[in-house]
């Protein structure tokens, strides 16, 4: 059956990964010259992995790595036997590039169908599709993931978000599969046009792509009437549908162990730490043929927990920042999410906002700006969103509360930070 959830036994699940993750490292090792070098440099070979923790042993790989060996040097397979080319945005750099056998795009398929259905969607469902198309991964991995499941998809991708509206009201969907800040935008626009979000077709939101917190899901839910669900991966990975959370349980994202397995890591020292502690993730892959990836560092914080809904798959916490979006302000760290935290506590202000950090003499100065619910907003809203910032993260922030709709609407990811400094 298409995204079926497999069910093995703890034991029986690390047989099979141990098996994979030696198949894995010896192919790494001939095919790309990278690894190859990596490895030695490192002292290590693939016949050194003895057990599941010898991985430890192993280098990172970095998106720093990757963009070194463009476009096509981390391929392991001839550049002829791939089927499918995707590539990051590039917005610090060269994109990242992953390439796909035809073996690659069916456990996509069949990964994504899988965690549709931990979601929630059924065969028969009409799909909803609002993840951008293209050299992003997010569109395409949600259509071939539907269809394989036996859904009906509407591919949408981004943007025209009137017509999106039109199409929810006209076809209704069950499913929505979209960024959770694109989604605020077409929750904004059914208002604008009269619709009372909780009157569509929606019953279940697959939410991924970004960074957003269970205040987020929770006033999400409670505007739109459907439930909203976590979902997990990144283009260098394999793209969605490396993580899922379960639609019944909503307690955090399952790992598909038996494709990926996960460490969590110190990103300062390295150390790989123990399940329940706080880190950075990094995965390896253990079926990729074109481009296997052997501990690549993500940059997401979580931290791994027991299996719930599917016991055997370990579970990751809802990832709400990454090493690379903390702001360090006056000696304070944060992240956007914590910020996010505080507006959507109190009560008047709407989650649409932007940290702008300047430097107008010698110190940092974080700016929050965040719009109102309402035209005719109370002034006192600054005030208390500032004191929530100084008592619950310590740091004193400048506050602008804006109109309705006056911040950039996002059409994919949304951006959080301005450093203007």
């Amino acid at each position: 059956m298409a995204g079926e959830i497999p069910t093995p036994t703890r034991a029986e699940l690390e047989e099979l990964q141990l098996a994979r993750l030696r198949d894995t490292l010896h192919r790494a090792d001939r095919n790309v010259p990278h690894y190859r070098r990596a490895f030695a440099e490192a002292g290590v070979t693939p016949d050194d992995l003895r057990s599941l923790a010898d991985l430890a042993r192993f280098p990172f790989l970095t998106k720093a790595d990757l963009r070194e060996n463009y476009p096509f040097g981390m391929f392991a397979v001839p550049r002829e036997q791939v089927r499918r080319v995707h590539a990051s945005s590039g917005t610090t750099g060269k994109p990242t590039v992953v390439g796909y056998t035809a073996e690659d795009l069916d456990t996509w398929s069949e990964l994504m169908a899988r965690s549709i259905r931990a979601a929630g969607g059924r065969p028969g469902d009409l799909v909803h599709v609002a993840y951008g198309y293209g050299l992003f991964t997010g569109g395409l991995g949600a259509h071939y993931g539907a269809e394989r499941l036996g859904c009906a998809v509407v591919p949408v991708s981004g943007g025209m978000t009137e017509r999106q509206v039109q199409l929810i009201v006209d076809f209704r969907p069950r499913v929505i599969m979209v960024t959770p800040s694109y989604f605020l935008a077409i929750l904004d626009e059914l208002e604008a046009q009269g619709v009372d979000p909780r009157s569509t077709s929606l019953e279940v939101g697959i939410f991924g792509a970004e960074p957003w917190t269970d205040e987020m899901r929770r006033a999400i839910e409670e505007r739109s009437g459907l439930r909203a669900v976590d979902i997990y991966g990144l283009s260098e990975v394999m793209g969605p549908g490396v993580s899922q959370e379960s639609g019944e349980t909503q307690d955090g994202l399952h790992v598909w162990e038996d494709h990926f397995l996960p460490e969590v890591i110190d990103p300062v020292t390295h150390e790989v730490l123990p399940d329940g502690e706080v880190g950075e993730l990094v995965f390896t892959s253990l079926t990729k043929q074109a481009m296997p990836v052997v501990r690549y560092r993500t940059r997401d914080l979580t931290r791994l927990l027991p299996g719930t809904a599917y016991p055997a798959f370990r579970r990751m916490q809802k990832v709400t920042g990454r090493t690379d979006d903390m702001m360090i302000v006056r000696g304070v760290n944060l992240f956007p999410s914590q910020v996010e935290e505080q507006i959507l506590a109190v009560e008047g202000l709407a989650p649409h906002y932007l940290c702008v950090l300047t430097r107008p003499g010698n110190l940092d100065e974080l700016t929050v700006r965040v719009e109102a619910t309402e035209a005719s907003y109370d002034p006192g809203l600054a005030d208390a969103l500032v004191d929530r910032i100084r008592q619950r993260i310590g740091l004193t922030a400048r506050v602008e509360v804006l109109a309705p709709h006056a911040l950039e609407r996002s059409l994919g990811k949304a951006r959080r930070i301005s450093d203007q400094r």
